[in-house]
């Protein structure tokens, strides 16, 4: 434990207490969570949504820029990683478990409770996979990767500590090294931690979920859900102690082939014709409403306001909550990339693969709640198994997902005790193994203490919460970025060295009638 720092013990002594008062009192730990969230989310849910659409044309805009040529490291260092085994990794980190969780679930929800459409009906679809794209696509990953951009110049371009406060660097200059620092820091700590419980408790209610479906007698219940935690914490720490370049890496891997096998299963066993037909049409769809799609709050409609605090303020707080995991990791794996190569990567083809998904898995769970699968009448932990039972094969393929959730909720909760070690480490070095074990348990206990008080609701507003303070420090964190790379910039561009004086020239003859282009002072300095 000799690495930690102040950031590890701070950090703890603000998320220990709530796991005490989860396992004490859940009924008064859901209350007041509950009025926190109604809080947050009603003054300040359009901060959300400018926030992200923020990040995203902030990002956009530097990959576009100059700087986009700037190496994540020196200018001749290469990617430490193969672009397969990149995208592999950042995409398990980045979203695993939501996507199987919510493939199905959110569309289907959609379907029958959408923002503007009848419910149901033929427009209610369209809106069912469009905003289901809106909300897995451009804007999470841009909130990644401009914190992943600003940690990957700090640490290998610049030599700064791997932390979120050596981001802010070129913002606040010597006082991240101070008291504010540890502040930053431990904001980005708090915050992991429940953004990644949130995740794990969705995959602990997806493993019950799956459980009940392929095997008769099992409940969908809190003690069944503590009891899968507990197991998987024990793998994931093994994982975790293996190293990044085992463990993580090959589990990875082994993600991306699984998924890759459960969604052709899925697309040629349903209608492979109009789930591919619902890619483009709803790809075309989301590109043309993504900026209405984006800042729309619905001032003067309550249900529609209320659509739009339930579902998209969520996401937007639950991918902020998990950027400094998301971000410190992709940053890790991407030294040698140019700005303009990582920031085309993160956002690019996650979010193309994830509107895939959702065309496949949620367009087949929207056709098939039409035709009367009544998948809607499952619990959302169930509605993919719901979707597997009715196509051929189903019970095999349903063992097949369930091995995907575990080994997605392995990898991301491996991936997050690497990231928070690091970043309560002295410099945000690689943790001590002690310190990757203290905080596997601790996020193991806060999703057990958000399931027992509040289940999904309760990792939910946990999310929502826990996003505010480090949805500012976003802002600064890209404010802070720019002014980096204009500094890099600097040098060359408004800071030329001074002029040395030339060495006197040797005596020659001048031509009696030189010509332009002939003088030998304009000559040397050509």
């Amino acid at each position: 434990m000799r690495r930690t720092s102040v950031v590890f013990w701070a950090s703890l002594a603000l998320v220990l207490p709530f796991v005490l008062w989860g396992a004490l009192s859940p009924e008064t730990l859901s209350s007041g969570a509950e009025a926190a969230r109604t809080f947050v989310v009603d003054r300040f849910g359009w901060f959300y949504l400018l926030t992200a659409s923020g990040l995203l044309i902030g990002v956009i805009a530097l990959a576009a820029s100059r700087y986009g040529r700037v190496r994540l490291g020196a200018d001749d260092e290469r990617p430490e990683y193969s672009t397969g085994a990149w995208f592999a990794m950042l995409f398990s980190a980045g979203m695993g478990i939501g996507l199987v969780f919510w493939g199905v679930a959110e569309p289907v929800s959609h379907l029958l409770a959408p923002p503007t459409a009848e419910p149901g009906s033929t427009e209610a679809a369209r809106d069912a996979l469009r905003y289901s794209f809106f909300h897995w696509g451009l804007h999470p990953w841009a909130i990644y990767a401009v914190l992943a951009l600003a940690l990957a110049y700090a640490r290998f371009r610049r030599g700064w500590k791997a932390t979120v406060s050596g981001a802010l660097r070129p913002l606040l200059g010597d006082r991240v090294d101070g008291p504010l620092g540890v502040a930053v820091d431990t904001v980005a700590v708090v915050a992991t931690v429940f953004g990644v419980a949130t995740s794990l408790g969705l995959g602990a209610a997806q493993i019950n979920g799956g459980l009940a479906a392929l095997a008769g007698g099992i409940a969908v219940e809190p003690g069944v859900q503590l009891a899968i935690i507990a197991v998987i914490t024990v793998l994931f720490l093994v994982s975790a102690l293996s190293g990044l370049d085992r463990g993580i890496k090959w589990l990875s891997s082994a993600n991306v082939v699984l998924a890759v096998g459960l969604l052709l299963f899925v697309l040629l066993t349903a209608q492979s014709g109009r789930l591919l037909g619902a890619f483009t049409t709803t790809l075309g769809g989301y590109l043309s409403e993504l900026p209405a799609m984006s800042l729309q709050t619905g001032p003067f409609d309550t249900a529609r306001s209320e659509w739009i605090n339930g579902w998209t303020v969520f996401y937007w707080a639950w991918w902020i909550s998990w950027s400094p995991f998301v971000a410190t990791f992709i940053a890790r794996i991407s030294r040698g990339r140019t700005v303009r190569e990582f920031v085309v990567g993160v956002l690019a083809v996650p979010t193309a693969l994830s509107g895939l998904w959702f065309s496949v898995f949620g367009g087949a769970g929207v056709l098939a709640e039409r035709d009367g699968a009544e998948l809607s009448e499952q619990g959302a932990e169930s509605q993919l198994f719901g979707l597997l039972a009715t196509l051929p094969g189903g019970v095999v393929a349903g063992i097949g997902a369930m091995i995907l959730i575990v080994t997605f909720f392995v990898t991301s909760a491996d991936s997050a005790t690497f990231v928070l070690g690091s970043l309560s480490s002295r410099e945000g070095r690689d943790p001590a193994r002690s310190v990757t074990v203290v905080w596997g348990l601790v996020i193991a206990a806060s999703a057990a203490a958000l399931l027992v008080s509040g289940g999904l609701g309760g990792l939910q507003t946990a999310s929502i919460v826990a996003a505010f303070p480090f949805a500012v420090v976003l802002i600064l964190v890209l404010v802070s970025l720019v002014r980096g790379l204009r500094q890099e910039a600097l040098p060359a561009a408004t800071a030329p060295a001074a002029p040395v004086p030339a060495a006197p020239l040797p005596a020659e003859p001048v031509p009696a009638d030189p010509t332009p282009g002939d003088d030998p002072v304009r000559a040397a300095g050509r």
